[in-house]
């Protein structure tokens, strides 16, 4: 049976005679404990179950911690092992032991989709606080805009009341003192992402509240 075109296996249970990890590390069934992964992938290919559950008995334990040492989180190791084992089950036919050893052929591939889920979970983060920066840079420009626009002084003091006094502080500094969110941070003593949601709630609030003193 060809492995592409194998069925996923819906669970890897323990299978009876399975060999134990020990086994494994002590040289299992053949003298070579990487000779008998290399057997297990290779009927794997054909489509057996029980030898791919017998494979994934003996190194998965292993596999978690590789991944676990890149991504630094288990929920998101447990994942990169489990998207590993599909690629196995459905690649493992692509294995060639006259090329490589079994061990080091899976390991590259968990390897792999660690060092992939590191990297979509920093670009995603990237994009969160880029998006972040431009709903805060959207406000603050667009009620900067509404105060210059406003001659009387009354009116943006008006809006100021209108903040809760985190707000207002924040927003001084950051607008009316001309200071760097990362300035109004340290000054206020609050993380970074809470002096940001203060001067951006602030400006929205502001904005409003120009817009309705003013008509």
């Amino acid at each position: 049976m060809n492995a592409t075109s194998k069925s996923i296996p819906s669970r890897l249970p323990h299978q009876p005679g399975c060999i134990s990890e020990t086994a494994l590390r002590e040289g299992g069934p053949t003298p070579d404990p990487d000779a008998w992964l290399a057997q297990l992938l290779t009927v794997s290919a054909t489509g057996d179950r029980d030898a791919f559950s017998e494979l994934h008995l003996l190194t998965a334990s292993r596999f978690l911690g590789l991944a676990l040492h890149t991504v630094r989180d288990r929920a998101l190791a447990e994942d990169v092992v489990q998207e590993s084992y599909l690629y196995i089950w459905a690649n493992c036919g692509r294995f060639d032991a006259s090329r490589g050893r079994a061990l080091p052929w899976m390991s590259a591939i968990v390897n792999g989709r660690a060092i992939d889920a590191v990297r979509s979970t920093e670009a995603r983060s990237r994009r969160e606080a880029a998006w972040g920066r431009r709903q805060c840079d959207d406000a603050c420009d667009s009620t900067a805009d509404l105060v210059h626009a406003t001659a009387d002084a009354l009116l943006v003091r008006e809006a100021l009341q209108a903040l809760s006094d985190k707000q207002r502080s924040a927003l001084t500094l950051a607008f009316f003192e001309g200071h760097s969110h990362h300035k109004v941070a340290e000054r206020l003593g609050v993380p970074l992402g809470t002096a940001k949601a203060r001067i951006r709630d602030g400006m929205r609030i502001m904005s409003t509240t120009l817009e309705r003193v003013g008509t």
